[in-house]
């Protein structure tokens, strides 16, 4: 009987490990939303021109349209059987879907990492696959690019690294290449499940500041390791495959070494982002003005983009920490258009910002918005680069 107990205990303590090891690798995944669970909205319906505005964090960084599926979603985007194929969760309630073609067509995920990665520090990451059975092929080759600034093209085929080099009397050139990812499926593996999850994982040693992942297929179909299947329906003009679960872990950074990626903000200083700088009880004061300059819309529209949310999690994490503060969202427009169209766009688009931080449980009566169109330039509105300074999003403190 001893020895029977001493099993018991020896299994609960082995339990209680591989828990603790879970929540350990979950706490350390340096990926925002990474299983889709979080939105903004059920998904209503597949766009073929559509832009992937409403999972948080996440976003397109090409034309090419990807998708999103939530049990909550219509019945084109319904979890499991929807518009492009039949498939479940790898985990939770929802996942999003690319083309990664056996043609050039390419459809992409991006985000922003919670921190940029450190030099020469060996990372892992992961990602779940799984082939839509509505598709007229499959391929090997996905996997996932870290850059340091965010990749994005009016592409619909495969993302490439573009350079303008200038060759002499006044005349440029622009250069496309193949982007090389860090970590990519095996060649010789094809992902041809269509019944379960297939995972794409690898380990990479980063450069430094990386702080962009985009998974995708980067090669060009004469090199993807296309595959047809008989057990395919081909409804689909390509190789369509859904992705759930996505891990990215430092392997060699301690928990010491982390750099705080939420207890962050600027003081009043027009130009500077609010992770430029640690925040201070000093810095909090009523009055004071912080620029959000990672805060992202459409061309001329008040709708928020997904590349504003890793900004956006430091806003929400500061109002947390302070529940008695209140704040105003400002918007202001560079100095082009009418004076009417730029108070209310700017307005619209603080009312954008306001709009998120209610849909994440900040109390209503804790936010005010107000636009200020061009009134209130910080710099000149002859270059582009001062209109790009200009078109901010502010937050003042209105009471502590």
């Amino acid at each position: 009987m001893r020895k029977v107990w001493i099993l018991l205990a020896v299994l609960l303590a082995s339990l209680n490990a591989t828990e603790a090891q879970t929540k350990s690798m979950l706490s350390s995944n340096l990926v925002f939303n990474p299983s889709f669970e979080e939105y903004r909205e059920c998904p209503r319906r597949i766009d073929a021109l559509g832009t992937l505005t409403i999972v948080d964090a996440w976003y397109q960084p090409t034309a090419g349209s990807a998708d999103y599926y939530n049990v909550c979603g219509s019945r084109e985007c319904s979890v499991p059987k929807n518009k492009l194929g039949i498939q479940e969760p790898h985990s939770g309630v929802g996942y999003c879907g690319i083309y990664c073609s056996k043609t050039d067509y390419r459809e992409y995920l991006q985000t922003q990492l919670k921190e940029p990665l450190k030099a020469n520090e060996m990372y892992r990451i992961s990602f779940y696959v799984s082939l839509s059975e509505y598709s007229s092929g499959s391929v090997a080759t996905i996997g996932a690019l870290f850059t340091q600034n965010r990749v994005n093209d009016t592409v619909r085929s495969v993302l490439m690294r573009k350079e303008v080099r200038n060759i002499g009397s006044g005349i440029s050139q622009t250069v496309a290449s193949y982007f090389e990812p860090q970590v990519v499926n095996d060649y010789n593996h094809v992902l041809t499940d269509t019944k379960g999850w297939t995972l794409v994982s690898g380990t990479f040693v980063a450069q430094g500041g990386e702080q962009f992942l985009t998974i995708g297929n980067f090669f060009p179909a004469s090199q993807s390791n296309v595959v047809d299947l008989d057990s395919l329906t081909y409804l689909l003009p390509g190789a369509y495959y859904y992705i759930d679960d996505v891990s990215l872990v430092c392997l060699g950074c301690t928990e010491d070494a982390q750099p705080d990626t939420v207890d962050s903000v600027v003081t009043d200083a027009p130009g500077k982002t609010i992770n430029e700088f640690t925040i201070s009880p000093d810095s909090l004061q009523v009055g004071s003005t912080f620029v959000l300059h990672n805060i992202f819309f459409d061309y001329d529209k008040s709708t928020l983009l997904q590349q504003s949310y890793n900004e956006l999690q430091q806003l929400l994490a500061l109002l947390k920490e302070y529940p008695e503060m209140r704040i105003e969202v400002r918007g202001h427009t560079d100095g082009r258009g009418s004076v009417d169209y730029n108070n209310r766009l700017s307005e619209n688009r603080a009312k954008a910002v306001v709009d998120f931080l209610v849909s994440k449980g900040v109390d209503q009566r804790r936010l005010q918005y107000k636009g200020f169109g061009k009134s209130m330039p910080i710099d000149s509105n002859a270059t582009e680069a001062g209109r790009a300074r200009n078109r901010r999003v502010e937050f003042r403190i209105l009471s502590m």
